[in-house]
């Protein structure tokens, strides 16, 4: 018998759970499709003026032009910074501007993994999110 005859069958009230089972299963589906393709920096490669932003497979995901991201500094899973005269900027892994911080706020980014980077700045160590907010400072 067919899922739609086994639905005619049933009592209202079973059938709207049937149906809401059946939602369910559908909406988790589309979810772990759409994780499955979230992509993430493995490695960026200084090529000639650009840096070229690898996936975990190997593709480039992007290019993005020195001139106008500057120097970059270190990456996390979805994201870089680079630094360019006194600033600090942050980009998806698109090569999307996501923030800019001054030297003189951040001072010297020293790291840089997974969703935040760490920077040293006189006698604190401060770090940040991806979006260039403060999370944590504590004296060195």
């Amino acid at each position: 018998m067919e899922i739609a005859e086994k639905l005619l069958t049933l009592p209202s009230k079973n059938k709207r759970n049937m149906k809401r089972t059946i939602f369910t299963i559908l909406l988790s589906f589309i979810v772990l499709g759409i994780q499955a393709q979230q992509k993430h920096i493995s490695y960026i490669k200084n090529d000639g003026g650009y840096y070229l932003v690898y996936d975990e497979s190997g593709k480039k995901i992007c290019s993005v032009s020195e001139s106008t991201v500057g120097e970059v500094v270190g990456w996390g899973s979805d994201f870089f910074v680079s630094f360019d005269g006194g600033w600090y900027k942050t980009y998806d892994l698109n090569g999307r501007k996501i923030t800019a911080l001054s030297q003189s706020t951040v001072g010297k980014v020293i790291s840089v993994s997974s969703t935040t980077f760490t920077s040293e700045d006189g006698g604190w160590i401060k770090i940040y999110d991806r979006n260039g907010k403060k999370i944590n400072t504590k004296s060195k």
